[in-house]
């Protein structure tokens, strides 16, 4: 990431990258208590470039701010075309789009009382999440120490800033030994998801995924749901274990970030050939299709901006 000369779009103006800028005792900073996205946008045809389901992502964020209480003082239309406005500004022709609405300063005691609520937008390039190679050659695992928090825990169909320091403590966990990333089980011991990706496996031409209890209703799961009914590849949202995981002939991992990324390896056994397999090039091929525009069945799932005529900065200050 850089701050090179880009914009961010903050409470409803276009600043500087260096004037975004939080309080120190900012509420959400103290207790985790704030909602985000993540997005991407990408290169099309020609000059044009597209956000690749914008409005569910937005339909989320909202979603997640219902959830957790947080009265976003901007419309979903605001946000929306607040995106496409940063991305033209900022000159971006593929981008990582990250909005996050968060409780701001004033009472610092665990009830936030009448502080303000803020609402961020930044975009930025950003490469493959999983590291160079992943996508074409598959990444490692571990099965995590820490389990994926549970319903009675928190909620976990909202994107809450805070469930992701569980994420943290087992990426960092998995990282500090070797592997790229972490999967976390659900409290009764059955394969929940990764770090921030939903996760797959294909067993005798089934294609798995865990049931929407404990894990994040993903919009790249939900994707890759649609572009396998569409291909004929049989599908079941069932509950799996990790030795079910061992010998799956091909296992991956969804989300945004991560789109979709091989999973070659859990705890050291290799899962199926220990490479990418069929049933993941078939649906990794038809999403990139999708998401550059090249697939005219899910066109409608693309927000298109044009690239070649940037838009200037309509004010610049806080």
């Amino acid at each position: 990431m850089s701050s090179k000369p880009y914009k961010i779009w903050f409470n409803g103006q276009f600043v500087s990258w260096d004037q975004a800028q939080v309080h120190v005792l900012t509420h959400t900073l103290h207790y985790g208590l704030a909602v985000f996205e993540g997005i991407r946008a990408y290169k099309c045809d020609d000059s044009r470039s597209a956000v690749f389901r914008l409005q569910d992502h937005i339909d989320r964020l909202y979603a997640s701010a219902h959830i957790a209480e947080i009265k976003i003082p901007f419309t979903k239309e605001q946000a929306l075309e607040a995106t496409l406005e940063l991305l033209q500004i900022n000159e971006l022709v593929e981008a990582y789009i990250r909005p996050i609405a968060y409780i701001g300063g004033g009472k610092i005691g665990l009830h936030p009382g009448d502080n303000p609520i803020e609402l961020v937008i930044a975009a930025y390039p950003w490469g493959t999440y999983l590291g160079e190679g992943a996508l074409s050659k598959g990444i490692t695992a571990k099965i995590s120490s820490f389990t994926r928090m549970g319903v009675n825990s928190f909620m976990t169909k909202a994107k809450i800033t805070g469930n992701y320091a569980n994420s943290v403590k087992a990426k960092l966990e998995a990282t500090s030994i070797g592997f790229d990333e972490a999967i976390l089980l659900d409290n009764e011991g059955y394969v929940a998801e990764g770090t921030g990706e939903n996760i797959f496996i294909v067993r005798r031409g089934i294609l798995k995924t865990p049931p929407l209890t404990s894990v994040l209703e993903g919009i790249t799961r939900d994707t890759v749901l649609k572009i396998a009914k569409d291909e004929g590849i049989e599908v079941e949202a069932e509950r799996f274990t990790r030795d079910e995981l061992y010998i799956a002939d091909e296992a991956f991992f969804t989300g945004t970030a991560a789109e979709i990324t091989p999973i070659r390896e859990v705890d050291g056994r290799l899962i199926g050939t220990g490479q990418p397999g069929p049933v993941t090039k078939k649906l990794q091929s038809r999403f990139f299709n999708i998401v550059e525009g090249r697939d005219q069945k899910f066109i409608d799932w693309l927000e298109f901006f044009d690239t070649a005529s940037p838009l200037k900065v309509k004010n610049e200050s806080l």
